[in-house]
């Protein structure tokens, strides 16, 4: 990536958020929660609901990371593979429901 392709930290957090709640409505649910810290996260995927403790699926990146994943210039398995993402539990798999844009 080029210096000025760089967001500032304001557009990263508010591109984290929209993009997180963009996946949330496209694939709503409680099943699976996506973590972005420090910006935010959402639960999405339908399937068995998830109230208390540590979710049985988790996905956990950084944030330019996410966005790079919700807007197609990152695949998941390749993010996955390489490390940048965490993903535990058999139904944390977002490939379905990326990229976003």
């Amino acid at each position: 990536m080029l210096a000025a392709e760089q967001p500032t930290p304001a557009d990263l957090k508010v591109a984290t958020r929209f993009l997180l709640e963009e996946l949330a409505s496209r694939a709503p649910g409680r099943t699976v929660e996506v973590r972005v810290p420090p910006y935010g996260a959402v639960q999405a995927v339908e399937g068995p609901r998830h109230t208390r403790g540590t979710p049985p699926n988790v996905v956990e990146t950084d944030a330019r990371t996410w966005v790079a994943l919700a807007t197609g210039r990152l695949a998941w398995a390749d993010a996955v593979a390489g490390g940048a993402v965490s993903a535990s539990g058999e139904r944390s798999d977002l490939g379905a429901y990326l990229p976003l844009l």
